[in-house]
Order: C-alpha cells, then sequence, then structure tokens
C-alpha cells in the first residue's frame, strides 16, 4: 500500500509539473481542477461504463444460480456485501470487477470463462476480483487510468498550443521532451500500481477461495485462449480492471500489458499453495 500511494504521489506531481510547465501557477491549478473533476466523474461513472462497454447483463440467483451461488459464499467468507453479477456474452474467457466501493461492486464473468474452468477454478477466479473490491482496487485503477489519460492529453494539447513558457523563449527540444517523456512516464507508473494490486489480489484471492492451486490452474486455462484473441471492445483504458489482459499476444497494444507475466502470477500461487498445505496460514487480507 505504501508503495502505491507513493507512486500514486508521483503521478499528481507529474500532472501539476506539466501545468506549470505550459501555464505556470495557472497551468498548475488548471491541472489540479482537470484531476479532481476526472476522478470525480469516474468514481461515480466507472462501473456504468464498463459494463456499457462490454454489453455485460445482469444475472441473479434464478437465472445463473451456480456463478451467483459462488460469488454469495465468496462474500460471505470474506464479509463483503454481496455484489451484483454480470456475465459478457463472449467466447473468449475472462473476468473483472467494477464500482467505487464494496457496497456498489459488480463482479463480471465472460461466458467463455464458465465454460472453460471447474466450480473450483471459478471460485479463485471470482476471489480474485472480489479481493480488489474489498481492497479498493477498482476505484484506484480507474483513477490512475483517468490521470494517465489527462497527463498524456494535456502534454498534446500543450505542444501544439502553448503556454506562459512560450513567452520566455522556451526550447522546442523541452517541449518534444515534454509531449515523449510525460505519457511514457505517467503510463510506467499506471502500470507499477496495476502489477502491483493483481499481485495482491491473487494471493489474497488464492486464500478467499481455499485453494491457490485452483487459482493458478485457472489463470493457465485463461491465458491459453485469451493469449489468441482479444476481447471484443477491449480498450486500454479499461485493460486493467480484467483478470488477464483482454488483449491478445499479437495484439500491439499488449506490449504495455497493465498485468505482470501469468508465468510468475501462477508460480507464486503454486508457492502459496504449498505454504497452506505445510500448515502456513494465508490471511486474506
Amino acid at each position: 500500500m505504501f508503495r502505491t500511494m507513493i507512486l500514486m504521489t508521483m503521478l499528481t506531481m507529474l500532472m501539476v509539473l506539466i501545468g506549470d510547465y505550459f501555464g505556470g501557477a495557472q497551468g498548475m491549478m488548471i491541472m489540479l481542477f482537470i484531476s479532481c473533476a476526472s476522478n470525480f466523474f469516474m468514481y461515480w461513472q466507472s462501473d456504468k461504463l464498463a459494463l456499457s462497454q462490454y454489453q455485460a447483463t445482469e444475472v441473479d440467483a434464478n437465472t445463473a444460480p451456480e456463478l451467483y451461488g459462488i460469488v454469495q459464499k465468496l462474500a460471505e467468507r470474506g464479509n463483503l456485501p454481496m455484489p451484483r453479477v454480470y456475465i459478457v456474452n463472449s467466447a473468449v474467457p475472462n473476468a473483472f470487477a467494477t464500482g467505487r466501493n464494496p457496497e456498489h461492486a459488480a463482479v463480471c464473468v465472460t461466458s467463455g470463462i464458465m465454460k472453460i474452468l471447474t466450480p473450483q477454478e471459478l471460485a479463485g477466479v471470482l476471489g480474485h476480483e472480489l479481493s480488489h473490491v474489498k481492497h479498493g482496487d477498482i476505484l484506484l485503477s480507474s483513477v490512475v487510468a483517468s490521470m494517465a489519460g489527462v497527463i498524456s492529453m494535456m502534454a498534446r494539447f500543450g505542444m501544439y498550443a502553448g503556454g506562459r513558457r512560450d513567452n520566455e523563449n522556451r526550447s522546442p527540444l523541452g517541449g518534444i521532451l515534454v509531449l515523449i517523456l510525460a505519457p511514457l512516464a505517467a503510463m510506467l507508473i499506471q502500470l507499477a500500481i496495476s502489477r502491483s494490486r493483481e499481485y495482491m489480489a491473487d494471493r489474497s484471492g488464492g486464500a478467499l477461495c481455499g485453494n491457490p492451486d485452483a487459482l493458478a490452474d485457472a489463470l493457465n486455462k485463461i491465458e491459453a485462449i485469451a493469449s489468441q484473441r482479444t476481447l471484443p471492445n477491449a480498450t486500454a483504458n479499461t485493460a486493467h480492471m480484467f483478470i488477464i489482459s483482454p488483449f491478445s499476444a499479437q495484439d500491439a497494444k499488449a506490449l504495455f500489458s497493465t498485468h505482470p507475466a501469468t508465468e510468475e502470477r501462477i508460480k507464486r500461487l503454486r508457492e502459496e499453495a504449498q505454504n497452506m498445505r505445510q500448515g502456513q496460514k494465508i490471511e486474506f487480507a
């Protein structure tokens, strides 16, 4: 958590510095205002936007009893409010969680993931997603993605529109460096935050379902298919939400994945399963 706070501080400072570079004190205030406005918007609307983008359909105990029952048991075990449950009609296996807080959360799986996973493996995946809910990762990732997008947008805008520094004989080279390096730095910070939260969700999700091996097996199955096919409607702005990157290995956007290497995630889960078998308690932190 401390590392995440440091990275978030760096992201905020980067926004302010861009504002100062192109507009001085006024530019700094504008960037702070844009940051607050975008964060406020994402706080209230991120779940609706994501579910609408992927054309998710809400289900209940009558329409999807097995899926709903697994979510219900895991929520009870994790002392979480029961989230809304959705299904996306896609053969590409994947899952995500969304919502501004545990009281307004939703978990969503594709129809494809339900076909290839056993109930135990599906519980591992849903445990991972509920871990994101419990730790506030959904809102955090949405805010980080929004801030990174604003930085990229303002860097491009400032490069072409100019600003206070134009009156101070600003070096064109400096503007080009800002245009290139600022969005790159924002992206790297976003990736670092997203990957660290994925590792945490794997660990606590494996503990929540009681079987880290099942989650490892699920990741292996999902990766085998998802790496070959990009999920329909997938965008870079929502990639961080999914348990596995929604972009295929051949997709150019996969080069800057918001997720750690699946092999490393599986390795860590196997180690946690071994610790569990040896009697070392794994907490759902």
